[in-house]
């Protein structure tokens, strides 16, 4: 039977402990016992752990020994904002394709309300992002950044070789795929950063400004796809061919 799988808020190289909501549902739903066994993700490393005593709202673990798991891609991905329901949709399942760190970022089409209260969701996305790393069986939890100006957001790139990709609706000549196939054969898993745009999609400055900072654009067909969508399915395209 597979190991339910939590995420350590406090650990050492031979113990770990919850609290907190997760505490809580193992305490009150799964009824936690000593002797219990889980897989527990501390730090970047996975440990097969024992439940070793159960106190208030908190719950103790001895690391037993350490589980084989995979690292997370090299992918980044700026995130104009825009709603907020779709926002987590797409957090979440980028998480699960394994998605390394999450950028929000404001853009001028941006609806005003919501660049408004971005700054008081981010704790919520991080939640996000935990739950679905939990549940995908992940030894990481992504980084969740607060949120950015596009104009400091756009000089965030990786270090050649990694690519930076701009998804954008009115490229034709270079497709994602191909962006992709053109890494350096001998770089197996480059860091690729891609940039989706708000509903609405951008504006003539910002894809100039993108790329002013080499940013080059990429398409994902000719059809016209919703922000989540357009994310979701670059992100799993990337995933794809970083496997």
């Amino acid at each position: 039977m597979t190991r339910r799988r939590w995420i350590a808020d406090d650990w050492d190289e031979t113990s770990a402990s919850l609290r907190g909501e997760q505490a809580a549902h193992l305490i009150r739903v799964l009824r936690a016992q000593t002797g219990m066994e889980c897989d527990m993700v501390a730090g970047d490393r996975v440990w097969r752990a024992v439940i070793s005593g159960v106190s208030g709202d908190a719950v103790r673990f001895t690391l037993l020994s350490e589980v084989v798991a995979e690292p997370a891609l090299p992918v980044t991905l700026l995130l104009s904002v825009f709603k907020f329901d779709r926002m987590e949709w797409i957090i979440e399942k980028a998480t699960e394709l394994g998605a390394e760190r999450f950028i929000p970022m404001t853009a001028r089409r941006s609806e005003k309300h919501l660049v408004q209260a971005a700054g008081a969701r981010v704790e919520r996305w991080r939640r996000v992002a935990r739950e679905a790393a939990k549940q995908s069986r992940r030894s990481d939890v992504p980084v969740i950044e607060d949120l950015l100006p596009l104009k400091a957001a756009v000089r965030i790139r990786p270090a050649p070789p990694g690519l930076s990709l701009l998804l954008a609706e009115q490229e034709r000549s270079t497709s994602l795929y191909a962006a992709m196939q053109s890494r350096p054969p001998s770089v197996e898993k480059p860091a690729v950063y891609f940039a989706v745009g708000p509903e609405g999609g951008w504006t003539a400055e910002e894809e100039a400004l993108f790329i002013s900072e080499s940013w080059q654009p990429v398409s994902l067909g000719p059809r016209i796809l919703r922000a989540e969508t357009a994310g979701i399915t670059a992100m799993a395209v990337v995933a794809a061919m970083l496997a």
